[in-house]
């Protein structure tokens, strides 16, 4: 099987501090990838409140994950800051792709990076919908 490949853009769009605790550690005592997934989901809900938006209202929608992909760099313990760089990318009609990569604070050593598609979504239609123009505008020039 081929090894997960993630290509990084040039620039982020949006960064934030996360530090890693006790309870994201597992037996290797290092950062458990289930936790990975953790503070990347709370980055994410960083980047789109930073956008003035919520994960259920983005101008009027909400979204969710349709897929999930991610490639380990290097392993990260506790005690450590981790910076969650996160931009979108590759629009389409119904999502886009939230790319993102998670780097240690003091010495600046890639830890993770990888990519979550979205899709935007009317809860109350319980149907997939068109990614709000609004939301391409912001996360372009954010």
């Amino acid at each position: 099987m081929p090894r997960i490949k993630i290509d990084l853009p040039e620039s982020f769009t949006f960064s934030t501090e996360i530090p890693i605790y006790i309870g994201h550690i597992n037996y290797g005592h290092h950062l458990d990838n289930a936790q990975l997934i953790s503070l990347i989901s709370e980055a994410r809900v960083r980047y789109f409140r930073s956008l003035g938006y919520s994960e259920l209202d983005v101008e009027g929608v909400g979204i969710v994950v349709a897929d999930v992909a991610a490639q380990y760099r290097s392993e990260a313990f506790h005690g450590e800051t981790l910076i969650a760089d996160m931009t979108a990318d590759d629009f389409n009609k119904y999502g886009c792709d939230l790319v993102w990569r998670l780097s240690d604070k003091a010495s600046g050593r890639e830890v993770a990076r990888g990519k979550h598609g979205i899709i935007f979504f009317d809860y109350t239609a319980r149907k997939a919908a068109a990614v709000p123009p609004a939301f391409v505008a912001k996360a372009q020039r954010a």
